[in-house]
Formats: structure tokens, C-alpha cells, sequence
């Protein structure tokens, strides 16, 4: 949108910043002290950078346009406070009081300026609410943008974290699943566990869902599809933690598992995956450990078959 006014609001900047900065600062100082995060010394550098791009903008010309590339450095200047104080914890409302605060001491300072130009002044306060509404439209807009991109992130690191793949023991993988399983993790989990068999070499793969609260058809599908990929990769996996109320719920869905292993918990499917790399458990020496018949790290029971 283009305004009239550019070149006079440039001189009203430039005659009174220091009255403008004692007016807006008590605000911006407030809002900044519940944070923490802003001291006084920042404010006022921060007002200085934007005050001398807004009169570098505004003197570019008579008419002010808030989206011409005159305009650029104040654009860029708004986006990285915005960003900033959204990775800081402001609200949108507090990012975009950063320009609102300056409002009022404008109008002020026009008053005192041309109290007796009724018309000038009127002209002069449209313009003035005008910008500064798009300019703290502008920042909320640059906030919640970076709001989501944090919100992004965290949601993949979560992903991320939320599915680990573990080595039990050499050739054996277990991949224990928490919560609901959905097309986006299913992806992270199925790449987590690919790159992991090319890592080790892995023949076993278990998937534990007894952290799993449901299983419906979109679940085991995904689960069906991670199980396939493995195969791919030369990987036969086992899938634990099948509960009663699960088992009801495959076969009440007619989903075919019967070319997958399954076992009601981790320890029964950890069993099946020795057995088929070659290995067993040795009771007898498990139990001499637990009594203390001599030192044992607990893996002294594992014996090639």
C-alpha cells in the first residue's frame, strides 16, 4: 500500500529519536524484563539499528510503500528480531509491541509539531497507523513462521529420539516402539533401522510394540511395510510384545501376520533370535552367577549351540 508522507515522518525520526527512544523504551523494557532475556543496553542499540532504516526507507521517497525494495533492509531487519525473540520464549503480542510501542510517541511528537495544521496531521497520523500496522503485521507473521519451524524440528529430534535401535548382541537388533505409530514415524523408523542393519550386519531384527497403546490397520500396515523393507535388506524380523488384547484386535482386523514371527514379550523373541544365529542360554551357568558362585557379566550364559 503507498503513502504520502515518507519524506516528513524521515525529519519527524530524525528531529526527535532521542524523545521517541525515552517514550518507547519503558514499554519494550517491561515486556523484555518478564523474559530476561533483553537488558536495556540491547533495546536501545536494537531501536537505533531500526529508527535509522526506517528514515533510510521513509527518505527514499515521498510515497511509502512498505513492500518496495526500498523497504528491504527494515524487512529484514523486523524478521530477525522476530525470529530471535520467538527462539527466546516472547509471545507473538510482545514481538510485535516492539513497533506498536512507537505509535503513541509518534503521535505525540506530531501533536507538538502541528498542533494548528488540523489536515497535515490527520494526514500524517493515517500514514503512521497504516505502516506501523503493517510493520507488526509483518512480525507476526516472520514469528509464527519460526514458531513452526521450531515446532518442526522438535517433532523430528522427538521422532528421532522416540525410536532407537538397539544391538542386543551381534547379529540381533531391537527396535522398542513407544506410543502411536504414524506414516512420519514409520518413515523414521524405518530408516533408523535400515541404516542400522547396514551398520552391523544385523540377521535379526526385533520390533517390540508393547509400548504401543493400539494396533489398528494403519498400524499394521506400517508394520508390515518396516518388515518388508528389512527382508530387503537381508534382515528376518520378530515382532514382540504382542498382548491379548492386540492379538484380538489383528485378527478381528483380518491382518495377515502369519510369514511374520511373533512372541507375547521381548525375552521370548530375544530366545528365537539366538536360536536362529546359532546361540542358546545356558541355565545352568546363569544360575550359578546369580548365587555367586563366580563373577559373571551377564552374558556368560550365551553358548553356541
Amino acid at each position: 500500500m503507498e503513502m504520502v508522507g515518507g519524506m516528513r515522518l524521515a525529519q519527524l525520526f530524525t528531529s526527535n529519536q532521542e524523545q521517541l527512544l525515552a517514550d518507547w523504551l519503558p514499554q519494550q523494557h517491561a515486556i523484555a524484563s518478564r523474559r530476561g532475556l533483553v537488558g536495556e543496553a540491547e533495546l536501545r542499540n536494537q531501536f537505533s539499528q531500526f529508527v535509522s532504516l526506517l528514515v533510510t526507507a521513509l527518505g527514499a521517497s515521498e510515497r511509502v510503500d512498505f513492500k518496495s525494495p526500498a523497504w528491504q533492509e527494515v524487512r529484514a531487519f523486523l524478521a530477525e528480531m522476530s525470529t530471535l525473540r520467538a527462539r527466546q520464549g516472547f509471545s507473538p503480542v510482545e514481538t510485535a509491541m516492539f513497533v506498536f510501542s512507537l505509535k503513541q510517541p509518534l503521535f505525540a511528537r506530531l501533536r507538538e509539531t502541528l498542533g494548528n495544521d488540523v489536515a497535515t496531521l490527520a494526514d500524517l497520523n493515517w500514514v503512521i497507523s497504516t505502516l506501523f500496522d503493517e510493520l507488526g503485521l509483518y512480525t507476526t507473521e516472520v514469528f509464527q513462521a519460526s514458531r513452526e519451524q521450531v515446532i518442526v524440528r522438535q517433532q523430528q529430534e522427538l521422532l528421532e529420539l522416540s525410536t532407537p535401535v538397539v544391538q542386543l548382541w551381534d547379529g540381533i537388533l531391537a527396535l522398542p516402539l513407544i506410543g502411536t505409530l504414524d506414516s512420519a514415524r514409520t518413515q523414521v523408523v524405518m530408516e533408523n533401522l535400515l541404516q542400522k542393519i547396514v551398520e552391523t550386519g544385523a540377521a535379526i531384527a526385533i520390533i517390540d510394540i508393547t509400548g504401543v497403546p493400539t494396533v489398528d490397520t494403519l498400524v499394521a500396515q506400517h508394520l508390515l511395510k518396516t518388515v518388508a523393507a528389512a527382508r530387503l535388506m537381508g534382515a528376518d524380523c520378530i515382532i514382540s510384545g504382542i498382548r491379548p488384547q492386540i492379538a484380538q484386535t489383528i485378527v478381528h482386523l483380518g491382518v495377515n501376520l502369519s510369514n511374520v514371527t511373533t512372541k507375547a514379550t521381548l525375552a521370548a523373541a530375544f530366545v528365537i533370535a539366538l536360536q536362529r544365529t546359532g546361540k542358546s542360554v545356558t541355565a545352568g551357568l546363569a544360575q550359578e552367577a546369580a548365587r555367586g558362585g563366580r563373577a559373571s557379566d551377564g552374558f556368560d550364559s550365551l553358548q553356541p549351540e
